[in-house]
C-alpha cells in the first residue's frame, strides 16, 4: 500500500507511475510554424529580402552618383553616339561606291564639322547685323527698360512711405564687388577649358564609332550569354532605328517650322525674319517649353515695330505652329518609333534635366525611348515598358 506522504512529494517526471503516452500538442511539434526551425526560416527569408532591397538601393545611389560626377564624359559619349546614328546613312551611301569605310567615316565627319561651322558663322554674322543695323530698336528697347525701371523705383518709394523705415547704422559701410566679363571668365576658366576639351573629342569619337560600327555591335552582342544574344541583337537594332528616326524626324519638323515661321514673319514685316524664323522653328522642338521659347525671339524683336494686332498675330502664329507640330507632325513622323506616353516623357525631362542640365533635356527623349525598348525585350521588365508606352 502506497504511502500518501510519498505520493505528495513525487515529481511529475518521476519514473514511478509514468503518464500514458499520447500525441504531442500541435504547438510542440517540430514542424509547427511557431517552432524555432520555422521561425528561423522565416527570419532568414525576411533578412534576404531586406539585403536584396538594400543592395538595390545602394546600387541605384551609386549609379546616380557616378552619372552626376561623370556627366561631362557621359554627355560627350552620348552626343557622339547620336551623331554617329545621324551620319550612318551617309557612310553607308559612300561605302556603296566602293569607298573604304574609314574614308567614308572621315568624309562624313568632315562634312558635319564644316556644316556646323558654316551655321555658326552664319548665325553669328546675322546676330552682329541685327545688333549693328538696328540702333532704333536698341533705343526703343532701352526706353522700355527705363520705363519699367522707373515704375519699379516708384513702387519702391511708395512702399517706403507706407512701411516704417528699418533702423540703420550710420557708421556701416557696404562694399559691392563689381562683376566684370573678365572676372567671370577667370572664375569659370577651368570649367570652360574642360568643356572645350571634352567637345574636341566628339568628332574623333564619332569617327571611330562609324568606322568600327560592325565590330562594336558584334562585340556588344557577344557580351551576353548565348541564349540572350538574339534578344540583344534585336534590341540594339530597334534602338538604332529609333534614334535615327528621332533625329531625322526632329530635323525635318524643325526645317518645316523654320520655313513656315520665316514666311509668316516676312509677310508681317518683321525685321530679320529669316534669322528669327530659324530660331523660333527649332526652339519650338523643345518638349513642353517650346511653346514659350518659340514666341520669345519674334516678340522681343517686334517690340516697337509691330502694332497690337500684328503683335498678337505673331504670338498666335508661333503657338499655332508649335501645336500643329506636336499634335500632327510628331505622331506622323515619330509616333510609331517612340510610343512614349506624356507622363513618362515629362518625368524623363524632369529627371535628365536635373541630372545633366540643358543637355539632359536634349537627350531625355532618346534615352527614355532606348530604356523602353530594353524593357520590352526583357521578360521581367516588360511591365515597366508597358507603363511607359502609350
Amino acid at each position: 500500500m502506497a504511502d500518501p506522504f510519498i505520493d505528495e512529494l513525487r515529481l511529475p517526471d518521476d519514473p514511478i507511475d509514468p503518464p500514458a503516452p499520447g500525441p504531442l500538442p500541435a504547438r510542440l511539434r517540430p514542424d509547427a510554424p511557431g517552432t524555432a526551425r520555422g521561425g528561423t526560416e522565416a527570419e532568414s527569408m525576411r533578412l534576404r529580402h531586406v539585403q536584396a532591397a538594400s543592395l538595390v538601393i545602394l546600387a541605384t545611389a551609386a549609379v546616380l552618383s557616378l552619372m552626376y560626377v561623370a556627366k561631362l564624359i557621359l554627355v560627350v559619349v552620348l552626343t557622339a553616339v547620336l551623331l554617329a546614328f545621324v551620319l550612318a546613312p551617309v557612310v553607308d551611301a559612300l561605302t556603296d561606291f566602293r569607298i573604304p569605310r574609314p574614308v567614308s567615316s572621315a568624309t562624313a565627319v568632315c562634312l558635319l564639322v564644316i556644316t556646323l561651322a558654316l551655321l555658326t558663322y552664319f548665325s553669328y554674322s546675322r546676330a552682329l547685323d541685327f545688333v549693328s543695323q538696328v540702333p532704333e530698336y536698341r533705343t526703343r528697347l532701352r526706353h522700355i527698360i527705363n520705363e519699367l525701371r522707373q515704375r519699379a523705383e516708384q513702387f519702391e518709394r511708395t512702399t517706403e512711405t507706407v512701411l516704417p523705415p528699418e533702423p540703420t547704422d550710420d557708421h556701416s559701410v557696404t562694399l559691392r564687388q563689381r562683376n566684370t566679363l573678365g572676372s567671370l571668365i577667370s572664375d569659370n576658366m577651368s570649367t570652360v577649358s574642360e568643356t572645350v576639351l571634352a567637345i574636341t573629342f566628339v568628332p574623333f569619337l564619332t569617327f571611330f564609332m562609324l568606322s568600327w560600327q560592325d565590330h562594336v555591335r558584334a562585340s556588344t552582342v557577344m557580351l551576353f550569354q548565348m541564349s540572350n544574344r538574339n534578344t540583344a541583337y534585336v534590341a540594339l537594332g530597334q534602338i538604332a532605328a529609333m534614334i535615327r528616326s528621332f533625329i531625322t524626324g526632329n530635323l525635318m519638323i524643325g526645317l518645316f517650322l523654320s520655313a513656315a515661321s520665316m514666311a509668316a514673319f516676312g509677310l508681317m514685316g518683321l525685321p530679320f525674319f529669316y534669322f528669327l524664323g530659324v530660331m523660333s522653328g527649332f526652339l519650338s522642338l523643345v518638349p513642353y517649353l517650346g511653346v514659350v521659347l518659340a514666341v520669345v525671339p519674334p516678340v522681343i524683336v517686334g517690340i516697337g515695330y509691330l502694332g497690337t494686332g500684328s503683335f498678337v498675330l505673331v504670338c498666335a502664329v508661333s503657338v499655332g505652329l508649335h501645336l500643329f507640330a506636336m499634335n500632327v507632325l510628331y505622331p506622323m513622323v515619330l509616333g510609331k518609333r517612340l510610343q512614349l506616353n506624356p507622363l513618362a516623357v515629362t518625368l524623363a525631362l524632369l529627371f535628365w534635366g536635373w541630372l545633366w542640365g540643358a543637355m539632359g533635356l536634349i537627350l531625355a527623349v532618346p534615352l527614355t525611348g532606348a530604356l523602353k525598348i530594353i524593357c520590352d525585350n526583357i521578360d521581367r521588365l516588360r511591365p515597366f515598358g508597358a507603363w511607359m508606352s502609350e
